[in-house]
């Protein structure tokens, strides 16, 4: 492999056209982009652009970059064709770690010396998706959140092969894209966020299963509650306000204790018919008859003027990197 890994990132392959591959598409090519998709599953390309167009009004409303076109998007089923002339690879295949680790090293195999390859995972950590390419140095985890093409965060993640320039590399990429790169200092599964959210995804089950809230009600003491709040400060600094002029030293020290008392529940509850069935019925009464497309929209016209107040409140560093809430 080169000594040099991809800087001047000009065209994009996206492995695996679902959700999350097509959030990247859309935000790459939305930055000028030229992007090679591929994905062999049957139909893929017309889901593909589908999920583009949806998309593409959002984009034209945060700003496309010059040159930005859907014009840009190429489509192939061939894997090896698709990743053999770009500058940077984004896998984004089904959460199956034997099918990742098998995709990444068929693209490490057939990809040019200098691409950067990243994969999308949500779960898996970089050593394994690494151990069987033959160049796990420029192998890297870029995970993102849905949609791709809004939220800013993607954590940057290596394994114990990968280099400090893939790291670095992968970083001014997805900096280009306008996003905010938060480098994960040390591989955990789930990285970091994720690990944040399934912790109160499974209280969220076992107040379902135990009938003490509907899926509604507790979206809505997320949404008029803390969701606020942490849209600008997160968890900790949240903490620290709650501590008035002692801060966080304050707040230890009065709530602390209640940290020991069992509010939560550790282990997720099972999954029986009768919560399968609460969650579906559920999630179906709030979104009360609109289609996916629609709830989509929606969500994208909130989060481009949430994002917009955000940084108004919360600008960026000269320097590129965020602010003190450490994402960057």
């Amino acid at each position: 492999m080169s000594n040099t890994l991809q800087d001047n990132v000009r065209r994009v392959c996206v492995v695996g056209a679902g959700v999350i591959g097509g959030g990247w598409a859309a935000r790459c090519l939305a930055a000028g982009l030229e992007v090679v998709a591929t994905d062999p599953a049957q139909g893929a390309e017309k889901r593909l652009r589908a999920t583009v167009e949806n998309a593409w009004p959002a984009l034209e409303r945060v700003g496309l970059s010059p040159g930005a076109s859907i014009e840009k998007l190429h489509f192939t089923p061939e894997l090896e064709e698709a990743v053999s002339e770009v500058d940077f690879v984004q896998e984004s295949a089904p959460e199956r770690e034997e099918l990742k680790r098998e995709l990444l090293a068929r693209v490490d195999g057939a990809a040019r010396p200098e691409a950067v390859i990243a994969s999308s995972t949500s779960g898996f950590m970089p050593t394994s998706l690494q151990s069987e390419c033959r160049h796990p140095g420029r192998v890297v985890v870029g995970h993102p959140f849905n949609p791709v093409y809004l939220l800013p965060l993607v954590e940057v993640v290596g394994g114990e092969r990968t280099s400090p320039e893939t790291i670095q590399s992968a970083t001014r990429f997805y900096r280009s894209l306008g996003m905010k790169p938060l480098h994960v200092r040390k591989e955990i599964e789930g990285h970091i966020s994720d690990r944040l959210q399934e912790a109160l995804w499974r209280e969220n089950l076992h107040l379902v299963a135990e009938g003490i809230a509907t899926t509604g009600e507790l979206d809505d003491a997320i949404v008029y509650g803390p969701g606020l709040r942490w849209a600008l400060m997160g968890v900790n600094l949240t903490f620290h306000m709650a501590g008035g002029e002692q801060g966080m030293s304050h707040m230890l020290e009065q709530f602390g204790p209640a940290l020991k008392l069992p509010w939560t529940k550790l282990e997720a509850p099972e999954l029986t018919d009768e919560l399968s069935e609460r969650m579906v019925e559920g999630t179906a009464s709030q979104a009360a008859g609109r289609s996916t497309a629609e709830l989509e929209r929606r969500r994208d016209e909130f989060l481009i003027r949430l994002l917009e107040l955000v940084s108004e409140y919360w600008p960026d560093n000269e320097d590129g990197s965020a602010g003190e809430n450490g994402v960057g």
